[in-house]
């Protein structure tokens, strides 16, 4: 091997290393993915506890309807990557949507994001691409969200883009959601289980009561199961009093492939 050669691929091996250095610092640098745990994620403050909630409860109700999972992004900003290569590593990591159906639809928001970096965008799944085509969405984001947000109401043109979003895919048929179909059958037979079990009880007492011939033998018998079932539906009502407690959020296994669009305001 010449002396040229050699010197060449020394050029090579360190514009090779010099590329893997830049690479490997941007890596480090980039934003990383939050947690998916509600439908709302807003790291930055931009609602109120309250408006927060009633989006949430409101994205909540939709997919349990409708089996369609939007969820919303509030944040600072991406930098140093656009909008478009944040949301799309959201959008795959979050894995909205249910698996095969891919309707999952990300809203995000990056309030400081610099006008090269975008700050709107909306990431539509595969499967609700039909409705929520690119055009639709930038329409939503120019004519729907951004003049509220031109306000500082961010409350507001969120509500309004939200509802855009979910009239729209209201126009389409997609399949039914399952879950919802199943939580509802089941609950549709907790009165007759709770009417069985009171006849079992009552059968109990009954046969105990021919058995011993005497009530105070019964009544410790019948105390400890009439109390445990009070207890139990004492511990329900208290679960039910607290509200709605979650039990975790997560996305389905949707598909993305960056359809969608970006906006400003």
């Amino acid at each position: 091997m010449g002396t040229s050669t050699r010197f060449e691929w020394r050029h090579f091996l360190v514009a090779c290393l010099f590329l893997f250095l830049l690479m490997e610092g941007h890596a480090q640098n980039i934003k990383p993915v939050p947690e998916l745990n509600a439908h709302v994620s807003d790291e930055i403050n931009l609602l109120s506890p309250s408006q927060r909630q009633s989006l949430e409860n409101y994205l909540a109700d939709y997919e349990n309807r409708t089996g369609n999972q939007i969820a919303v992004l509030l944040t600072d900003n991406t930098a140093p990557e656009t909008i478009e290569q944040y949301s799309i590593r959201v959008a795959d990591e979050w894995k909205l949507g249910r698996q095969g159906v891919d309707d999952g639809v990300l809203l995000i928001v990056a309030k400081n994001n610099p006008p090269g970096l975008r700050r709107l965008r909306i990431e539509a799944g595969r499967g609700v691409q039909g409705v929520l085509t690119d055009m639709r969405s930038k329409q939503i984001l120019q004519d729907v969200i951004a003049p509220y947000f031109r306000q500082n109401n961010f409350y507001k043109g969120l509500t309004a883009g939200i509802t855009a979003i979910t009239s729209t895919l209201d126009k389409e048929t997609f399949p039914e959601n399952t879950q919802e179909k199943q939580e509802e059958k089941a609950a549709s037979w907790s009165p007759f289980l709770i009417l069985i079990l009171f006849f079992v009880i009552v059968l109990i007492r009954s046969r105990s009561a021919r058995r011993f011939g005497k009530h105070g033998h019964w009544g410790a018998s019948g105390i400890i199961l009439g109390g445990g079932l009070h207890d139990r539906f004492r511990d329900h009502d208290d679960f039910g009093s607290g509200g709605f407690s979650g039990g975790g959020f997560s996305g389905g296994g949707g598909g993305f492939d960056g359809g969608g669009a970006s906006g400003d305001w």
